[in-house]
């Protein structure tokens, strides 16, 4: 069955790890176009501080799925597999090699495996728990979600009220948590023929690029970016929710002192980068490299093009 499914490569991994540009240079061994997993970078507008590839990096090589909404429409799992799957499809038609890189976990499983099958809304329950919300804070709906899911309470920030509710909304319904759920159908039948690539670092490396990165995308202009976002959309888009632009929008918004702002920048993505590798750790058939060099150097290219068959 496998050898009929269309090859793929997916390059993910927590955030500054090095994706985007071991990507890049893969695409250009490969003659290969990028198909974007980032729920932040498929925002028009949302550029610094998503590390959106410039031009003059991609020099060239075409990037699917970044810039595809505004920031006041929504996109889920289920939306994006959709569209990356027509992205991939064109890209095959042109006889080239999809890549895809970004380090959202759950769209990835969503394009490689599927969707767990969720039941549908149960009002009266959305609304027990929207009330929480909003008595008593999305953090206070989190730490009871962590009792009776660490596995999802773990991958989602405790203020994403929109996650943490439907997270409880299905262990309400089912009895089951979420995370279960989605681990289970991780085990289903694979969609494409995958080499499934996570980039990581140590630790120390890791936490020196955060900090590096940050500064660097402050000194871009990613202030005034938040800035002209928030004076066209205001403060409720969903996309200002994400690690590093809530903390940015604090600041514009609250005054927050630019100090201590990059210090909560720093701290929230060393958060998010331990919920992605957890997340990853719990994906089948995953390669774990540790330099994106290694990944990118001949005979490591050599090798995946003999596993996907190409």
């Amino acid at each position: 069955m496998a050898e009929a499914l269309e090859p793929l490569l997916v390059i993910a991994g927590p955030t500054a790890t090095g994706k985007t540009a071991a990507a890049i240079e893969a695409a250009r061994h490969f003659d290969g176009e990028l198909i974007g997993a980032d729920s932040v970078q498929v925002y028009r507008g949302f550029d610094i501080g998503s590390a959106k590839p410039t031009a003059e990096e991609l020099a060239g090589i075409t990037h699917h799925l970044i810039d595809v909404i505004d920031p006041d429409e929504d996109i889920d799992a289920a939306d994006y597999a959709a569209r990356a799957d027509r992205a991939i499809a064109a890209v095959r038609g042109r006889g080239r090699l999809p890549i895809v890189v970004g380090g959202t976990g759950l769209w990835i499983r969503a394009l490689l495996r599927g969707l767990v099958d969720l039941p549908p809304v149960d009002t009266v329950i959305r609304q027990k728990l929207e009330a929480i919300v909003e008595s008593e804070g999305a953090p206070s709906l989190h730490a009871r979600l962590a009792e009776v899911d660490p596995v999802t309470a773990d991958a989602v920030h405790p203020n994403d009220a929109l996650r943490i509710v439907r997270a409880f909304e299905v262990y309400e319904q089912t009895g089951t948590p979420l995370g279960t759920l989605r681990s289970e159908h991780a085990l289903g039948e694979p969609r494409y023929r995958t080499v499934f690539v996570v980039l990581d670092m140590d630790r120390e490396a890791h936490a020196a690029a955060i900090e590096a990165r940050a500064q660097h995308m402050i000194d871009e202009g990613w202030i005034d970016e938040v800035r002209a976002l928030r004076a066209r959309w205001g403060d409720e888009i969903r996309p200002f929710g994400s690690v590093g632009y809530r903390e940015v929008l604090a600041h514009v918004r609250d005054t927050i002192p630019l100090d201590e702002t990059l210090r909560r920048i720093r701290k929230s993505t060393r958060i998010y980068a331990r919920r992605q590798r957890t997340w990853f750790r719990g994906e089948p058939g995953v390669s774990w490299w540790s330099e994106s060099a290694e990944l990118t150097a001949p005979q490591t290219l050599e090798r995946v093009a003999k596993e996907l068959k190409l």
